[in-house]
């Protein structure tokens, strides 16, 4: 096994439930160093073959966690979902140990509240922002899609007949369409970045950015 990326102290990831398992997974899998905590002995029993390090411990207590040798970590993650008491209490014992960046999964707006009151120095929700994605997709003709604040977007799509056959910059897509192509996959060829020079054939899927709206119009070309 290769050597995990050990920069600023690897990452905890507490609660091996789905969402926070397969975080721990990915991180894994990205090469880095990852300690899985979980009250349930039978997930960790279950993720301790797939996992490097997972250990069961009740994450609410800052005891429990610093002899675990959690404050030498950089960064951690309180995955918990299924109780709102567990994840604030998990994100205060983290608090309490220094921690210079906290991420919390939220169930709620309410929940949300308590985690940033308390310390938490990101907050996501990663049932929510898959839905929305997800909703994107299925009423556009979107392959892909990612929103960041402020109305943009990124989107993989088809590439419109009306883009085929010309380099881009006479088709100038920016100007007719208010998006920009970031990115082409001609077929049988990896992506690439694109150029004014870049000459789309029948089949090929583009990268473009641009507001929610132009993005899905323009996909909708397709």
């Amino acid at each position: 096994m290769s050597a995990r990326k050990t920069d600023q102290g690897g990452i905890v990831v507490i609660g091996l439930g789905r969402f926070g398992c397969h975080l721990a997974s990915s991180l894994t899998g990205l090469d880095h160093e990852v300690l899985a905590i979980d009250r349930n002995a039978e997930q960790v029993q279950r993720w301790s073959a797939r996992l490097d390090r997972v250990v069961q411990a009740d994450a609410t207590e800052e005891g429990a966690l610093r002899q675990l040798g959690v404050a030498d970590f950089h960064r951690a993650v309180v995955a918990i979902g299924a109780s709102v008491e567990a994840s604030v209490l998990s994100v205060l014992a983290l608090v309490e140990l220094g921690l210079p960046q906290i991420w919390a999964r939220a169930t709620s707006g309410k929940h949300a509240k308590i985690l940033g009151s308390v310390g938490a120095h990101h907050v996501i929700f990663p049932e929510a922002e898959t839905g929305e994605r997800v909703a994107h997709l299925i009423v556009s003709r979107m392959l892909d899609f990612i929103e960041f604040g402020d109305d943009f977007a990124i989107a993989k799509v088809h590439a419109p007949p009306t883009l085929l056959g010309r380099p881009l910059s006479e088709l100038a897509p920016t100007e007719r369409y208010g998006v920009r192509v970031v990115g082409a996959k001609l077929p049988g060829e990896r992506f690439r970045y694109a150029s004014d020079a870049t000459v789309l054939a029948p089949g090929s899927m583009l990268i473009v950015e641009g507001s929610i709206e132009q993005v899905q119009r323009f996909a909708a070309l397709s």
